[in-house]
């Protein structure tokens, strides 16, 4: 009997263990869900926030590149904060909804610019600290969230530089050029010349201490300037300025005919298929690809090689005329014709001088050579920067006797004439340039102008 009683009990034996055993599950499961759960929602891993930009100085005004980020539980609180002497400002602020408990609940990243206005701020000029705070949504930290604190020290300047004019050019025409010396109040991160949307930067003046000199150039085709002006933008972002006036002359217009010949264009068509195979079309469709587009690349690098002189002045004196006779003035006006029609129309900007094949080519003046190469139109060139944005230009060679970065003496040898590029026979042509822009030799090439206009207004700066 005892033995049939203990056979009646098994099944509910059985059947209660396998009861604990789902028990056990769920509650193992639940538990699993709550840690899971409280892991997602207190996560402990801090947000970040920084600005993308080094900020030393903040001026009258300024703007802040904010970055937060947080790749758990997203943000939830934003505030930059200015301390000068036990004062606080606050000057940006910003919170966020929760939009989701078990996953991102705000914004993984905020990229923002922050205005900041000195006057309504508050406070005065001199050091302080902007303090920048971000919060996330975990419930870390008794519900409050992870934080972040970037503390950045600065120094608030809203006082601009003082710019004094010692001398601006007195008179300029197209393709002239010039400089402007003047005197700076503080130490400045840009300084230069304004002339309408040209800006020409200025560099230290030899044995002086904070007084600049910047050159200055009209391209040929220059209308009178509308706004001439000195500016100086000191580390904070505050602007000083100063206004100057030039006597702006007119040049009476030179006119050229160039004619195009067959012969001419089977000699030369080839040369420029070798560097440039884009080419195609007839000869005469090539060559009218190589007097536009080529030339305009070729004035694309010549401003890219003339865009970071040298901040010495290395030229001293007139610059060396190679002898020889002119044979195409600046700013000549080209018509190009083909069987007696004109095809083309392009600014001839150099002095042409010939005199016989493969003559010696010596620099005009000290400087380093910047460009040694093949050049398009220009041929093989070579252009030398003589410091402070000013550069001469040698094309058309038939060899190239210097090299890359090679700093050349006042009359040292750099090359020899030829008639590679778009030349019709054998010269040099020679070019001046004033941070890029084409402006005439013969400025360059006189000693009285170089006196009037640049040694003596020097010599004349008081200390």
């Amino acid at each position: 009997m005892a033995r049939r009683n203990r056979l009646r009990r098994s099944p509910r034996g059985r059947k209660g263990g396998a009861g604990r055993t789902i028990l056990f599950i769920l509650l193992a499961v639940i538990l699993i869900v709550i840690a899971a759960g409280a892991f997602i929602l207190f996560e402990t891993e801090k947000p970040y926030v920084a600005l993308e930009k080094e900020t030393r100085f903040l001026g009258s005004s300024a703007t802040l590149p904010l970055l937060a980020s947080d790749r758990r539980s997203g943000i939830s609180e934003i505030t930059i904060t200015l301390v000068q002497g036990g004062r606080e400002k606050v000057i940006y602020t910003r919170s966020f909804p929760r939009k989701a408990w078990l996953s991102a609940a705000g914004p993984q990243e905020i990229r923002q610019k922050v205005r900041f206005d000195a006057k309504k701020a508050g406070l005065g000029n001199g050091k302080a600290e902007l303090v920048l705070s971000v919060r996330d949504f975990s419930l870390n930290g008794f519900f409050r969230g992870n934080e972040t604190v970037t503390r950045i020290p600065v120094v608030i300047d809203t006082t601009p530089p003082r710019v004094s004019i010692e001398h601006a050019q007195r008179y300029i025409r197209p393709g002239g050029s010039g400089i402007v010396i003047y005197r700076l109040s503080e130490p400045a991160r840009r300084h230069g010349v304004q002339i309408d949307d040209t800006f020409f930067p200025g560099y230290p003046l030899k044995n002086f201490k904070n007084v600049f000199i910047a050159y200055i150039a009209l391209p040929w085709n220059a209308a009178p300037p509308e706004q001439t002006r000195v500016t100086a933008t000191d580390e904070a972002g505050n602007q000083g300025k100063a206004i100057f006036a030039m006597t702006f002359r007119k040049v009476p217009e030179k006119k050229d005919r160039i004619n195009v010949s067959d012969t001419f264009l089977k000699r030369k068509i080839p040369e420029f298929e070798e560097y440039y195979p884009e080419m195609q079309g007839t000869l005469l469709e090539q060559y009218l690809f190589a007097n536009n587009e080529i030339r305009r690349r070729n004035a694309e690098k010549i401003r890219q090689v003339c865009s970071d002189p040298l901040p010495e002045q290395l030229w001293h004196d007139r610059f060396l005329r190679m002898p020889g006779a002119g044979r195409a003035g600046f700013a000549d006006q080209r018509t190009y014709y083909y069987q007696g029609r004109p095809i083309d129309h392009q600014t001839h900007l150099g002095m042409d001088i010939a005199s016989t094949a493969h003559v010696p080519v010596r620099a005009a003046n000290r400087g380093k050579v910047v460009f040694a190469d093949y050049l398009g139109i220009y041929g093989n060139t070579v252009i030398l920067d003589h410091g402070q944005g000013v550069y001469s230009l040698y094309a058309h060679l038939n060899r190239i006797d210097t090299s890359l970065d090679t700093m050349v003496d006042k009359d040292e040898l750099i090359g020899h004439s030829g008639a590679t590029g778009m030349a019709g026979g054998d010269h040099l042509h020679f070019s001046m340039l004033v941070h890029g822009i084409f402006v005439t030799p013969m400025e360059w090439w006189d000693q009285h102008w170089i006196d009037v206009n640049i040694t003596d207004v020097i010599n004349s700066i008081k200390p």
